[in-house]
């Protein structure tokens, strides 16, 4: 089963903090749960093996909004609050407005019994607030 999390418009995200979805134009099931306008998605380990996988992934518009400082922004897929270095997507602006379409994808275990939350965390560093658009969650199950 697969579910499908968006949000269209542009957001600004500060530093260390959530993409939130707005929308959720597939629910699959109730082994991922998420509330709407939230930026946290729960995987669930709902299993008869030792463990559920998850692939996750991201894509979305990112870029400085106006008063920014030009520089590289980045967002990473977040598990349990702490963000993945290998799903990672950094982008460098060569002025506010431009904008750039990042992708991140990543598998997620979760063992049987447990829950995982995963979230799309704005990591820039030097920390400031990001614009990101068309922002589009996609969480599969795939064992």
């Amino acid at each position: 089963m697969a579910s499908e999390y968006s949000a269209v418009f542009v957001q600004q995200v500060a530093a260390n903090q959530n993409v939130l979805f707005s929308d959720t134009p597939v629910r699959g099931g109730n082994c991922v749960v998420h509330r709407e306008g939230a930026g946290i998605v729960t995987l669930r380990g709902q299993t008869n093996q030792c463990r559920a996988l998850y692939k996750v992934s991201f894509g979305a518009n990112i870029g400085l909004p106006a008063g920014g400082t030009v520089g590289p922004v980045s967002v990473a897929f977040s598990v349990d609050g702490e963000p993945l270095g290998s799903a990672t997507a950094i982008v460098t602006p060569a002025a506010t407005g431009d904008v750039f379409n990042v992708y991140v994808s990543a598998i997620v275990c979760v063992p049987r019994g447990c829950c995982v939350t995963v979230s799309v965390k704005n990591v820039t560093t030097p920390a400031q607030t990001i614009e990101v658009e068309n922002a589009n969650l996609l969480v599969e199950r795939i064992a």
